[in-house]
Order: C-alpha cells, then structure tokens, then sequence
C-alpha cells in the first residue's frame, strides 16, 4: 500500500490544479469519500451577510488518496484544470451544438411544425445526457480527484 502513496506523489509536481479544502468521512485504504464546501465567487464578499446571493453548499466525492488519511482529517482535494474545462464541455458546450445540429437539420431537411423541431431537438439533449449516463463509470475512472492531508 505505501508503494501506491509513492507512486502518486507525482501528482504534486502537476501545475495547474484546482484545489478545495475537505474532511475526510470514510477511508477504505486508497479511497476515501470527502466533503468539500462548495461557495460561490461571493462568499468572500464583504457585504454577504446583507446579500441573498451568497450561496453554498457541501458536496461529497470519492478521492483517491496521495497520503493515509483516517475520517475527519482535513485534506486538500485536488484535479486538473484541464479535466475541469473537459467535464464543462461535456456537461455543457457539447449537448448545446447537439441540440442546435438537430434544430437546423430538421429545420432544414424537413416541413414539420416547429413546435415539433423543438420537441425533437430538447429530446436529444435528453438522449445525449442518457448515453452520458450509461458512460458513468468509465467517465468516473477518466475524471479522477486526489486528496492529501493537510
């Protein structure tokens, strides 16, 4: 198990990483499961208290662990900038040209009313996220976050 530590320990020389603090709530030797605090770009405003605004939230996640960790340390959790713009462009930027490709095919190939076009094209977005779903786990191995103690 310590040869695995060693291994990932390459991981800190990575530039570009995007890191929040956690709290470790369960360990199973080289993964734990970690809440993060997820706070909005106004969380650290002055004026929140005033302001509806500021939001956040906790969020749990599986980490694979760089140093052994016991439940309730505080790690820093950590992924590569790079993985991040990837999941965007899954989760976001990818079914939008699906869904426009769609609209102007079917606006273009054919005479159906456009209350239909819409119908058809909001649907592949819902086909898009269902493939995307049967992908889950395969997706989960590609998009993976490191923690270390604090």
């Amino acid at each position: 198990m310590h040869a695995f530590y060693g291994v990932l320990k390459n991981y800190n020389n990575m530039d570009e990483l995007i890191r929040h603090e956690g709290v470790v709530l369960t360990t199973d030797g080289k993964t734990a499961r970690v809440t993060i605090l997820q706070a909005s770009a106004c969380q650290a405003c002055r004026a929140q208290n005033m302001c509806m605004s500021a939001d956040s939230k906790e969020k749990e996640m599986d980490v694979i662990l760089l140093d052994p960790v016991k439940p309730g340390d505080r790690v820093e959790v950590m992924v590569e900038e790079h993985l991040a713009w990837k999941a965007v462009f899954l989760a976001y930027i990818l079914p939008f040209i699906v869904m426009m490709c769609v609209l102007v095919v079917l606006y273009m190939v054919t005479d159906i009313s456009d209350s239909v076009i819409g119908t058809v094209a909001l649907a592949s977005i819902a086909l898009y996220y269902l493939c995307l779903a049967m992908f889950k786990y395969r997706l989960k191995r590609h998009f993976s976050f490191k923690a270390r103690k604090i």
